[in-house]
């Protein structure tokens, strides 16, 4: 994120300097020359510049989306200042008032005649309220750009992956909540149908519709945005996106309009509640619910991919919405059909360093691989799961791991992602490949045989720099 800082005193530069950085990309337009030579001496990014000329801003690269931060000591050419910084297109101003006596006063005045700015004053500020500010305004500006942008279409395609789990399904409704739109204008669809449990519990629970489409009218709809998944998940059948949120590593090789993508973040949901909160939304009981529920689900309850913007948003969230909802939603993770492929996996599975690798063979449906890679992630001294199954013709494999060892994935990128679809994070990673893709590179190999390979890749990828000659071991 970039930021432009106008300032007349060495001091409050280094100060923003250790306050912003390394958050932000910050440039520093001083008019004194010898503070910027003294600047320079210690490696701060600083411009000698008259900050009452609109010319300066526009050399600067002045952008609506960089922050502008304007110090504010009582001079009476701030207003020119603003003046200028806002003729070159500057849209987030912020006023930062230094030494001023009554800055609620200065603060009044100043927004009777700009209206849009934000006044700070420095006795208030401790490097969080600021940040946590000017991230804020920066979301803000975001949703309002892609808000004006969706809002002259008719109805609006909010596509989420195949098979949506908690977290597509709270996204979906956040962002028709951003959107400001009814379930008629704003069609919340997937290519294939919900089927896990829990989820279809959740469908009824809360009252979800999912469409379910093909890409050929994806292609009629007048703005797609897509949640919780990137354009390349579609295998190419989706050429065209105005808006991308996800949580997930940024993939290369599709444009959109508008994107929103934090891989630190453990859910998508996360994001959106960061969106809904930028411009003051009211988030309904049915909305926080199931989003509540989705970043629960999607970080093990913290214990996977979170970080402390989860749990902020869980602590917004919490108070909004149906705890019972959410119990009643979490009654259908268990079943007779899941348990099934937890004992396949026990039978045919292997353990050797800590590594627990299973194949279970073919499944009606996708989420049994999953579920029970998260299952042995659970016992002791496993460290790392790899499931891998057939669902029709396409091979699903589920890795896992407790996050502090090597990146999941790294993994499947580097042995799988020439073949088919490889990706994830360092604790949790997919790979989908297709079965007949599998075979030209690895051979036709029996459970057994498919089950050592898959794991002596596992066991090379984690020991690259500490090699063991551990044994193989039924589990």
């Amino acid at each position: 994120m970039r930021c432009l800082a106008v300032c007349q005193s060495e001091l409050v530069v280094r100060m923003l300097d250790e306050i912003l950085l390394p958050s932000f990309e910050v440039e520093y337009l001083v008019e004194s020359r010898p503070i910027v030579r003294r600047l320079h001496d210690a490696g701060i990014n600083a411009h000698a510049a008259d900050p009452r000329r609109t010319d300066t801003y526009l050399k600067a690269d002045l952008t609506p989306g960089t922050c502008v931060i304007v110090e504010d000591t009582g001079r009476k050419s701030l207003k020119k200042v603003i003046d200028a910084v806002r003729d070159a297109g500057g849209t987030l101003i912020y006023v930062l008032g230094v030494g001023i006596s009554d800055f609620r006063k200065r603060e009044e005045t100043l927004k009777s005649e700009f209206p849009e700015l934000y006044y700070l004053a420095l006795s208030e500020l401790f490097g969080g309220p600021l940040l946590t500010e000017f991230s804020r305004s920066l979301t803000r500006l975001r949703v309002q750009q892609y808000q004006r942008f969706l809002a002259d279409a008719d109805r609006v395609l909010i596509l989420l992956h195949n098979d949506p789990d908690p977290d597509a399904l709270a996204s979906g409704l956040a962002l028709r909540n951003i959107l400001r739109r009814t379930k008629q204008t704003a069609i919340i669809a997937a290519m294939q149908g919900v089927t896990r449990p829990e989820n279809i519990r959740m469908l009824n629970l809360l009252d979800i519709h999912v469409d379910i489409v093909t890409p050929a009218q994806v292609a009629e709809y007048h703005r797609v945005a897509m949640v919780d998944v990137q354009p390349h998940y579609f295998g190419g059948t989706v050429d065209r996106v105005d808006l991308v949120i996800d949580h997930h590593p940024e993939q290369s090789g599709y444009s959109a309009v508008f994107k929103d993508i934090r891989p630190d973040y453990g859910s998508t949901s996360t994001i959106l509640t960061e969106h809904l909160r930028a411009v003051d939304a009211n988030i309904s009981e049915r909305t926080a619910t199931a989003m509540l529920y989705a970043i629960k689900s999607d970080t093990l309850f913290f214990n996977r991919q979170a970080n402390r913007v989860d749990i902020e948003a869980f602590s917004y969230l919490y108070p909004l919405a149906d705890a019972a909802m959410i119990r009643k939603m979490e009654g259908a993770e268990i079943t007779m059909e899941r348990l099934e492929y937890v004992v396949k996996a026990k039978q045919s599975g292997r353990m050797s360093e800590q590594v627990f690798c299973a194949y279970v063979g073919h499944s009606p449906r996708e989420d049994f691989i999953p579920y029970v890679a998260d299952f042995y992630l659970q016992l002791e001294n496993v460290k790392w799961t790899i499931v891998a199954g057939i669902v029709n013709d396409t091979l699903i494999m589920s890795v896992r791991n407790l996050g502090y060892t090597r990146n999941a994935g790294e993994f499947v990128r580097k042995y799988f992602s020439d073949i088919g679809s490889a990706g994830g994070h360092r604790a949790m990673a997919k790979a989908v490949v297709p079965i007949a893709a599998f075979r030209g590179k690895f051979g036709n190999l029996s459970p057994e045989a498919f089950t050592d390979r898959i794991l002596g890749l596992a066991l090379e990828f984690i020991n690259e720099h500490h090699p063991s000659d551990k044994k193989l071991v039924r589990a």
